[in-house]
């Protein structure tokens, strides 16, 4: 076997593979006779079917497989050996003028465009400056927090009359175009959030409602076409929920409101069963921590993302874009090329920062330890716990929920992934300069 790389520029080549019959023809007979050994066809005794007669019939197909199982491998190895960082995947070229006969006597050759990796820097120092904000929490978003885990330890009553924040209880029914019920239309009987519906007029026609009262409104205007929404509302499919049109009739058959629990010893008790908190002032202190840390991740996603984009913006190189779009449109059969225009400076600057990622990594000897993976999984899944319930998880539980998690090899490449690039923002954060700036949270989310 011979395989050759010639260079198209400094971002492509051109690896052709040429196979002898020496370097397939072991491979098809010991496949060959292993077929022979599991066929099971008319008139031989299972195990026993000559191999002649199995090369006869699937001698062809067994040696297409063969030469391009020996393509992939050799092609891999190539690739590997060589040390070539590619960027998506080869492309085979099509050669109209070779017509193989397939009789195992075949000399085969099979070229692939690669498209390669730029060289390139990734150098950071101080020299290079950002903002570390220090967000601090203001007196309405701690009172809207406080009200909120009040009201998610509260108790259910059924007022005479709705109001803002309460969820209505009743039928819902699709219209006919002539304000009639639609025969064989949407019925589901299911509660109505006030808070989720975003059209002021129609949020205000269900305020002030009570048993037995019939408003009827635009289920699309409703939820701003919302077909997430909709679909949780009707029990529809979400496909269908996207294109139900018109009007619905409700009428109410309860109203429900959830009555924030008083700041006492009972909601204290059932909150923080630890007794970490004991009064409305240590709650108070809580939920400020709590917020405060919520606001701190912000903070660093912000230099983050700013670092990420000074990143893209500051480190020239190019990329072989024709070959890149070739492979995006070999790979994604359904991809326009509308869609591949309109998207590609999306996919070619996710792909900069990756190189650059890489390089950061190789640079520094940035290792990633399985431990840091796992210790990963464990924060997410205790995070998302947190979110229902302020009692943490045992550590028998996290533990066993963690395992869980990454047994799936794409979740587990998944944390792989972001612990190696929290790393390299860490590692960055840690090298260029920061100068921390105080700032309140709603100039924070007014900043780009």
């Amino acid at each position: 076997m011979n395989i050759t790389q010639e260079k198209i520029n400094d971002l492509g080549s051109v690896i052709t593979i040429n196979i002898q019959p020496a370097d397939y023809k072991a491979k098809v007979e010991k496949a060959i006779k292993d077929q022979s050994k599991k066929a099971r066809i008319p008139g031989f005794r299972p195990g026993m079917v000559p191999a002649a007669h199995i090369k006869k019939m699937y001698g062809k197909s067994i040696l297409l497989d063969e030469i391009n199982n020996l393509l992939s491998d050799s092609l891999n190895n190539y690739i590997s050996d060589n040390k070539l960082e590619v960027l998506g995947q080869p492309l085979p070229k099509v050669d109209q003028d070779r017509d193989y006969k397939w009789d195992f006597e075949d000399t085969f050759e099979f070229s692939y465009e690669v498209g390669l990796a730029p060289d390139f820097k990734a150098d950071f120092s101080s020299k290079d400056k950002f903002t570390k904000y220090k967000i601090s929490a203001d007196e309405e978003t701690i009172k809207s927090r406080m009200e909120s885990l009040q009201r998610a330890y509260g108790k259910m009553t059924n007022p005479e009359k709705s109001a803002e924040g309460d969820s209505i209880y009743g039928e819902l029914v699709q219209l006919a175009e002539d304000g009639f019920v639609l025969e064989g239309g949407i019925s589901h009987t299911t509660s109505v959030r006030i808070e989720l519906v975003e059209d002021a007029k129609i949020k205000k026609s269900l305020i002030g409602l009570k048993k037995d009262d019939v408003v009827s409104f635009d289920i699309q205007k409703a939820y701003k076409n919302n077909a997430t929404l909709i679909h949780n509302l009707l029990n529809i499919s979400e496909e269908e929920a996207a294109e139900v049109k018109g009007n619905f009739q409700l009428t109410v058959k309860n109203v429900n409101r959830l009555e924030a629990a008083e700041l006492n010893e009972e909601f204290f008790n059932k909150v923080f069963p630890d007794g970490s908190v004991t009064s409305a002032d240590t709650f108070k202190e809580y939920v400020v921590k709590e917020i405060e840390s919520q606001m701190q991740m912000n903070a660093d996603r912000k230099l983050s993302n700013d670092i990420y984009e000074y990143a893209v913006d500051k480190i020239k190189f190019d990329l072989p874009s024709d070959f890149l779009k070739r492979w995006l449109k070999a790979t994604n059969e359904k991809l326009t090329d509308e869609e591949l225009e309109k998207d590609y400076a999306g996919f070619e600057k996710n792909l900069k920062w990756t190189l650059i990622e890489n390089k950061v990594v190789q640079s520094n000897n940035i290792e990633i330890k399985p431990e840091e993976v796992i210790a990963l999984a464990k924060e997410r899944i205790a995070a998302q716990f947190a979110m229902y319930s302020p009692t943490p998880l045992s550590d028998v539980q996290l533990n066993e929920y963690t395992q869980n998690f990454i047994s799936d090899r794409e979740r587990a490449t998944q944390m792989y992934n972001e612990v190696r690039s929290n790393r390299v923002f860490e590692f960055l954060k840690n090298t260029v300069e920061t100068k921390e700036k105080a700032i309140d949270y709603k100039s924070f989310l007014e900043l780009k």
